[in-house]
């Protein structure tokens, strides 16, 4: 889960029984790491089957990625991890996000997401259409492409092999 934030997400696809065997939350923001573990202490506590971390989503190896990370008591360990599927709901916030997207190795499942909501100052990188956003991340096999329409803004979403 890059640029994770709150992990919320996570949460839900927990508690919606979707079979994962395990998420790993990379935000930038080292302030929400702990709040991402408290919405989602179930799963931290089962093993680290849930763990979110402190890391720029640039500097991830999307093929084995080996990363220090903070046990709840403050300590430092090593953890690593290979995803299978890479998911950012928050595209609208990646600056340079083509070259974010480049790094993905081809074969990764991803889902995406982003919106054309340029009203807010962190929006960096919003889409005008899905085709423009879709035209930003060009998949090998795309398995849903849509868009929600919202009252204020309309959000994309993109799922598929890269």
């Amino acid at each position: 889960l890059c640029a994770g934030w709150y992990a919320t997400l996570a949460t839900m696809i927990f508690e919606n029984n979707i079979n994962v065997s395990k998420i790993k939350s990379f935000d930038v923001d080292p302030n929400c790491w702990k709040i991402a573990e408290i919405f989602n202490k179930p799963w931290v506590v089962n093993e680290w089957q849930f763990k979110a971390s402190t890391k720029n989503i640039f500097d991830i190896d999307f093929t084995n990625e080996t990363y220090t990370t903070l046990r709840s008591d403050g300590t430092t360990c090593e953890a690593n991890d290979i995803p299978d599927t890479i998911i950012n709901t928050s595209c609208e916030h990646i600056d340079n996000f083509v070259e974010w997207y480049a790094k993905i190795p081809a074969g990764k499942l991803v889902i995406l997401q982003s919106n054309d909501y340029v009203e807010v100052e962190e929006h960096i990188n919003c889409y005008k259409s899905i085709s423009q956003f879709s035209r930003s991340c060009p998949m090998e096999e795309t398995l849903f492409e849509g868009e929600l329409f919202l009252p204020e803004y309309t959000r994309f979403m993109k799922i598929g092999f890269k």
